[in-house]
Formats: structure tokens, C-alpha cells, sequence
């Protein structure tokens, strides 16, 4: 049996930084990466020539051959560890983890995580069509004409049918991620929503309606790793890593074993253990909420409550301002933003400043540990990561 090395507190964000996110036509995805990369190393008191360490994930409407190398050349830095991945929801948090390896083994000391696209005005809407259709299995799925919504609506129709989850308790999600919108300046989409609205709002593919799904976004965003005894010698009181998880069930939907159980059970079972905590130690969680009912599993599998318990745990603003587990406390994918790959990392930024303390009037009071999770593909691949304001 191969031994492990756990990653629990030996390594912190000491930095981080969004930028504007929304309709930003004006500028590049390039462009914004590095400026979400300098935003994080002035966050962090520091000179990008202390960088040593670069990851990045490539964009999808300014693709470069070598992502992370020419972002590196446009900062003028050159670090010794430098690699760009081609990464969904989930796997945008399992760069995180890799990172933080590099940092305990001993191949970079300060390692940014930059991730920045414009999906709202770097494609053209034929392009987008060409993105939303090219999801399915070429041979199995493509040729029947879905698009990502109507994957996604397999998946809410299924968990309806097997457990009587109803479209207004999908709803209670994106109502929740509107309360916190509504909080934070940021936010692309502030303005109050119903349950009522939801269910009111045009039909996508049945039975999720346009609130129930993310949105389309420019913006980047980035964040400053180092060992947590450099940690002690920056500016800000650091976040630090204490557990990280991942899991992989399916690529395609129609190969998925169940539609109704991903595996963020397995992502978050590792993630708790390593950690050394459960469901009920975390104060806030970020979850990846492409499409409503993405939330509802998610939570049940990550153990905040049964499977098939998800819809009624939804209701009654437990995930909102004030509830019992606030979830997504920016506004998440639903209302904060989505611009493809550093719209998960906007929940890591997010985090950050929750765990610091420094969020005004949207600050979760006495919040200790937040739990992050991430999914790609349709329900495909998972990431958790738990990060704490205090380490070992």
C-alpha cells in the first residue's frame, strides 16, 4: 500500500483578486488574466518577481497553444513551474491541489492561480451554439440535437421522478444565489428574484426555466499560494488548504451510472477525511451551480443532508443571507457570474475574503471553515476543497 502525505494546512492563499465581471467588450481574455494575476500579487504585498510559480486554464474564445508560457512572457516573469490546464468546473479546483503538491514538494515556493475568459463578448452566438452542442458523445448523444441545458434537465427530470423534487425547489436555489447577489457589489445580477419569477421566467428545457440557469460572463480572477510558514510573513491573515478531493464517474451522460448521485460523494468523502472534518464543521459552502439542480445534488452528496432530501433542505432561505449553511455568498454561477473556467474561481477568491473576515455587511459572522466544489462535464468530474483560517 503506497503511503499518503496529506496536504491538511501546509499550504495558504495569501492573496486574490476578480475583475469586473459581466459584458466587458473591450477587453481580451489575455488581458484580463494578467490583470486578475497582478491584482492577486499586489493583494499579496509582493513583486511578481517572488512569482515562481504559474498555472493557468486555457480560454475558449482566445485559445493560445501554450496558455501558461505566454501568459508568463506577457508578465515578465519566469518561473521554474508553469503548466495550463484544459479544465472544466471541477478540475478548475483540482489545479488548486496540484499547486499546493508543487509547493510541499519542494518546486515552487509562490505559485499564482490566474484564470480569466470572455464567453459573453469573445463569441460569436453561432459559436456558442457550436460550444453548448459539441458536449455530447459524437456518436451516442450529439446527433439527437441536446445542448448542455437539456443534459441538465435529464438530470432535474430524473431526480423529480425518483424523489418528488418540485421546479420551485429548484427555484429556492437560484433565489438563495440572488439574496447574496444582492449584497455584493460585484455581482452581475442584483436585482431581487422570486420563487415566482423563476417559475415565470422562459422555459430552457424542461423543467428548467432561464433563472435556473447560470449565466454568460466575461471576467478573471486569481489567487497567491505559499507554504503555510511563508504564509505567516504576508500581509493578510492566510487561508489555508485542509483537505481536497476528487472524483470521476462518467464523461458522457448517457454512459453515467445513476443521474441522480455524482461523484461528489467520493470527492467530498476524501476531502472530509483529509481535513479530518465533516458536513456539519463547515459554516459556508460555494457550490458549483451551473444549472439549479446541480446545488440540490451536490448537497446531498457532500452529506448536508439524505439523498433525496435535497428540494425541502433548499427551502425556507437556508442556503441564503442568515441561513443555516449560506451557500454561494457572492452570487455563484446563477447571479455573481460564469465566464467558463474562472467563473469556478471566483468561488476560491470568494472564500478567501470570507475566511479573512474583511466582507462588510455580506460577512458570514464567526465563519471558520468553507467548504468549495466544483463539477465539470455534466455531472462528470468533481473537486471539494476545505480551507480554514486556522491550519494544523
Amino acid at each position: 500500500m503506497v503511503a499518503s502525505v496529506s496536504l491538511r494546512g501546509e499550504v495558504a492563499i495569501v492573496g486574490s483578486f476578480d475583475t469586473e465581471v459581466g459584458k466587458l467588450p473591450n477587453v481580451t481574455p489575455t488581458e484580463l488574466c494578467v490583470e486578475a494575476a497582478l491584482g492577486a500579487i499586489a493583494d499579496a504585498g509582493i513583486s511578481k518577481d517572488q512569482v515562481d510559480g504559474l498555472i493557468t486554464c486555457n480560454s475558449m474564445a482566445q485559445p493560445i497553444m501554450y496558455h501558461a508560457e505566454a501568459i508568463a512572457e506577457y508578465l515578465q516573469i519566469f518561473p521554474r513551474y508553469c503548466f495550463s490546464a484544459g479544465a472544466g468546473g471541477g478540475t478548475t479546483f483540482s489545479v488548486i491541489h496540484h499547486a499546493a503538491s508543487a509547493i510541499v514538494t519542494g518546486m515552487a515556493e509562490v505559485v499564482v492561480v490566474a484564470m480569466a475568459d470572455c464567453m459573453r463578448t469573445g463569441l460569436t452566438r453561432e459559436q456558442s451554439l457550436v460550444v453548448q452542442a459539441s458536449t455530447g458523445h459524437p456518436q451516442f448523444e450529439q446527433p439527437y440535437g441536446p445542448t448542455v441545458p437539456a443534459y441538465y434537465a435529464l438530470i432535474a427530470q430524473a431526480h423529480m421522478g425518483e424523489f418528488g423534487t418540485t421546479q420551485a425547489q429548484f427555484a429556492e436555489v437560484a433565489v438563495a444565489a440572488r439574496r447574496h447577489a444582492v449584497l455584493n457589489p460585484a455581482a452581475q445580477m442584483r436585482d431581487p428574484i422570486t420563487v415566482d419569477d423563476v417559475l415565470s421566467s422562459r422555459l430552457i428545457a424542461d423543467p428548467l426555466h432561464l433563472l435556473d440557469c447560470s449565466l454568460v460572463s466575461d471576467g478573471g480572477a486569481a489567487i497567491i499560494l505559499t507554504s503555510s510558514e511563508k504564509a505567516k510573513d504576508f500581509q493578510h491573515a492566510p487561508v489555508y488548504l485542509l483537505g481536497a478531493g476528487e472524483g470521476h464517474s462518467h464523461e458522457h451522460v448517457s454512459q453515467a451510472k445513476s443521474l441522480t448521485t455524482s461523484a461528489a460523494k467520493e470527492s467530498g468523502d476524501l476531502a472530509y477525511e483529509m481535513a479530518g472534518l465533516s458536513a456539519s464543521d463547515i459554516d459556508f459552502a460555494q457550490l458549483y451551480d451551473c444549472f439549479t439542480p446541480t446545488v440540490i445534488i451536490e448537497l446531498e452528496d457532500l452529506g448536508f443532508c439524505g439523498k433525496g432530501e435535497g428540494g425541502a433542505y433548499v427551502e425556507g432561505n437556508r442556503l441564503g443571507p442568515g441561513g443555516e449553511l449560506p451557500v454561494n455568498t457572492h452570487g455563484g454561477l446563477l447571479s455573481h457570474s460564469h465566464s467558463g473556467n474562472p467563473g469556478s474561481l471566483f468561488a476560491v477568491t470568494e472564500t478567501a475574503q470570507q475566511l479573512r473576515g474583511d466582507l462588510g455587511d455580506r460577512q458570514i459572522s464567526g465563519a471558520r471553515v468553507g467548504l468549495v466544489h466544483g463539477q465539470g462535464g455534466i455531472m462528470s468530474s468533481h473537486t471539494t476543497l476545505i480551507f480554514g483560517s486556522e491550519g494544523n
